[in-house]
C-alpha cells in the first residue's frame, strides 16, 4: 500500500477514521476523505472505533465467560490458567489499593484492564494487513480503494480514551456524592485545602484537580498509543529488510507499552474511585 501513495498521503489515510455523518454540502453518509471527515464535526461517528471497541469487548466477555461455565477445580487447563491469574493480579491491585466494600470496583478493574489491553493490542498488527484487506471489500463493492479508511487501534482515537475517561469521572462523582452527601461533597470542593476564608481559591483548585483526572487518563492513553501507532506507519515507508530490522524490536518493546497503559488506566481509576469513597 506504501508504494502506491506519497509518504503524507499514506500517513494521512493510516491517521484517518472511517467516519459517519452529516457533510453540509453532501448531507448523510460516510467521508470520502479527511476533509469530508473533519466537515462532519462533532456529531460524526468513527465506526471503526465503535466496530473495533465493542468487537473486543464482546471477545473478552465471551471468553471470560466460557471459562467461567468451563471451570475446573482438577487439572486446570491453559486458558482457564491464564485467565485465572489476570483475575489474581486484578484482585492483588484492588485489595492493596481499594480498602472499602464495593462490589463494583474489581469487576471495574478487571473489565478496564483487559478490554484496554485488547484494544492496545490491536497495535501489534502489521500496519497494512487490514486496511489492505479493507481496501479490497470496498473495492469489491464498487468503492474508491483510497476513499476506504479502517483504523484498528481505538485506542489511538481520542473519541475512545476520553469517553472511558468520562465514564469513570461519572462513578468518581456518583460515589463521591453517595459517600459524603451533596453537602459533603461541596465541602470539599468549597473548604479544601485552605479553609473557607480562601473559598474562591479552593474552587478552583479541586475543581481543577477533578477536571484533570478524566483529562490525565484520556490524553495519557491516547497519546502514548498514538505516538505508537506513528512509529509503526513510519517504519512501514522504509524498504524491506529495514522493516524487518525495526519493527521487530520495536514491537518487543511496544508489548510493555500496552501492557502499561492498560495498567496504568486501571490502578489510576481504582485510586480515583478509593479518594471519591474517602469522608475528609
Amino acid at each position: 500500500m506504501a508504494s502506491e501513495m506519497t509518504s503524507s498521503a499514506y500517513i494521512s489515510h493510516h491517521l484517518t477514521n472511517w467516519t459517519f455523518g452529516v457533510h453540509p454540502e453532501h448531507g448523510l453518509g460516510f467521508a470520502h476523505t479527511a476533509e469530508d471527515a473533519a466537515a462532519m464535526g462533532f456529531w460524526a461517528i468513527h465506526v471503526d472505533t465503535m466496530l473495533w471497541s465493542v468487537g473486543l469487548g464482546l471477545f473478552f466477555i465471551w471468553m471470560f465467560r466460557k471459562v467461567a461455565k468451563s471451570v475446573t477445580s482438577g487439572v486446570p487447563g491453559s486458558t482457564q490458567n491464564f485467565v485465572e491469574v489476570i483475575i489474581e493480579f486484578i484482585e492483588d491491585n484492588v485489595s492493596s489499593i481499594f480498602h472499602y466494600k464495593n462490589a463494583l470496583i474489581a469487576p471495574l478493574a478487571l473489565t478496564i484492564f483487559v478490554w484496554v489491553f485488547l484494544m492496545n493490542t490491536m497495535d501489534l498488527v502489521p500496519v497494512d494487513w487490514i486496511p489492505f484487506l479493507t481496501q479490497k471489500i470496498g473495492e469489491a463493492f464498487g468503492a474508491d480503494p483510497h476513499h476506504v479508511y479502517m483504523k484498528v487501534v481505538p485506542t489511538t482515537d481520542i473519541n475512545a480514551t476520553l469517553g472511558m475517561a468520562i465514564a469513570v469521572f461519572g462513578l468518581i462523582l456518583y460515589y463521591s456524592i453517595k459517600m459524603k452527601g451533596i453537602g459533603g461533597f461541596l465541602g470539599e470542593l468549597a473548604f479544601q485545602p485552605l479553609g473557607k476564608w480562601m473559598l474562591p481559591f479552593n474552587l478552583f483548585l479541586e475543581i481543577v484537580g477533578l477536571l484533570a483526572k478524566p483529562v490525565s487518563l484520556a490524553l495519557r492513553l491516547f497519546g502514548n498509543m498514538y505516538a505508537g501507532e506513528m512509529i509503526f506507519i513510519l517504519i512501514a515507508l522504509l524498504p524491506f529488510w529495514a522493516q524487518w530490522l525495526l519493527s521487530v524490536p520495536w514491537a518487543i518493546f511496544h508489548i510493555l507499552v500496552i501492557t502499561l497503559q492498560a495498567f496504568i488506566f486501571m490502578v489510576l481509576t481504582i485510586v480515583y474511585l478509593a479518594m471519591a469513597h474517602e469522608d475528609h
